[in-house]
């Protein structure tokens, strides 16, 4: 509500001038709503739509849980990047190469190595880490452009995986691994849950903790933060560093969950992952990057490729549709970041 809203009125008593606010008006509230909860309606028009179009397969168990099953990687990833937008490096092109990064580890590892499947998942994970690190002490403390050291990085990083593999996936993962991402709770893998529970944690942490408060406020400003007390260097390598470990935790869980892993695939998680970050900004906090709006609409995305393909759409319908939302996520971020200002 402007200040244009309010209205200025003698106190009857003293004479003090008072501001008053009036009640909001339906065509407010309207806009409150729709800016907040659009797309959520968006996306059960069109559950509603593919369920008229193609009940006998949509309305089915499996595509719930292909929906809901089968989208942890992209979780894991759109966390990583949340990791470092809300601090205010907006394009970590490498996100998608360090989680192929410690799938391929691991798989590579246990399967061509011999290593303990578990000490392997450890080495990976650390590998990730490392990589985030080594992000950070380049772009914070060297000051290299964040674009030309991420984007360097996921290439490296997509070689070296390659160079692991000899080209080829690997699998051979031990089953019993498996049920770290595989394990069934009604009716979804136990990954589902833990992609959950990372998500509401770090909503968590963003709203109701002194941490979340200045990561905040340093990918608003950081010159301000800088002013105000808060450690600017450490809350960004912080980003970074997390940004890496749960890449890490994500790629070992995608390998369990498939037993293996192609490092190639790794680079088809991109364009899903910025959409779904990105039009995340345009539920619940309008023109803010939150991880419940994220996760709800990398849901949202899920159904919509899913809805298309049973309708009888071929591969391409998932770069279309990626790439489309995409575009129209970045521009309403635009456009409500403008309007919050």
């Amino acid at each position: 509500m402007t200040d244009a809203t309010k209205t200025e009125a003698p106190d009857p008593y003293t004479g003090a001038i008072l501001r008053t606010t009036p009640k909001r008006t339906l065509a407010d509230r309207f806009e409150w709503i729709s800016a907040r909860f659009s797309v959520i309606g968006v996306w059960l028009l069109l559950a509603i739509l593919y369920a008229v179009l193609v009940p006998d397969t949509f309305l089915t168990v499996g595509a719930a849980r292909t929906i809901f099953g089968s989208q942890q990687a992209l979780v894991f990833l759109s966390a990583a990047l949340l990791c470092t937008i809300i601090v205010g490096e907006f394009v970590d092109m490498s996100v998608a190469s360090n989680f192929g990064l410690a799938a391929t580890l691991v798989t590579v590892l246990n399967v061509n190595d011999g290593v303990n499947v578990w000490v392997a998942a450890l080495v990976a994970i650390a590998a990730s880490t490392i990589v985030g690190l080594v992000n950070a002490v380049l772009i914070v403390k060297v000051g290299v452009n964040t674009i030309v050291v991420t984007l360097g990085m996921g290439t490296f990083l997509l070689g070296i995986g390659l160079w692991q593999t000899n080209l080829m996936p690997v699998s051979g993962l031990p089953a019993t691994f498996a049920q770290i991402a595989n394990f069934n709770i009604g009716g979804l893998p136990v990954s589902f849950f833990i992609g959950l529970l990372l998500m509401l944690g770090f909503a968590y942490v963003l709203s109701f903790t002194p941490l979340g408060r200045n990561m905040r406020f340093v990918g608003e400003n950081r010159e301000v933060s800088r002013l105000a007390g808060v450690r600017v260097t450490r809350v960004r390598v912080g980003a970074f560093v997390a940004a890496g470990v749960i890449a890490g935790v994500g790629g070992v869980l995608s390998a369990a969950a498939t037993g293996g892993f192609d490092m190639a695939s790794s680079q088809s998680y991109l364009l899903p992952m910025f959409a779904a970050t990105f039009l995340g900004t345009a539920v619940l906090l309008p023109g803010r990057f939150n991880p419940i709006g994220t996760l709800i609409a990398i849901y949202f995305l899920a159904t919509g490729v899913l809805g298309l393909q049973l309708l009888g759409g071929s591969s391409w319908v998932s770069n279309v549709f990626y790439g489309g939302v995409l575009v129209i996520a970045v521009t309403l971020s635009t456009l409500l970041n403008k309007r919050s200002r």
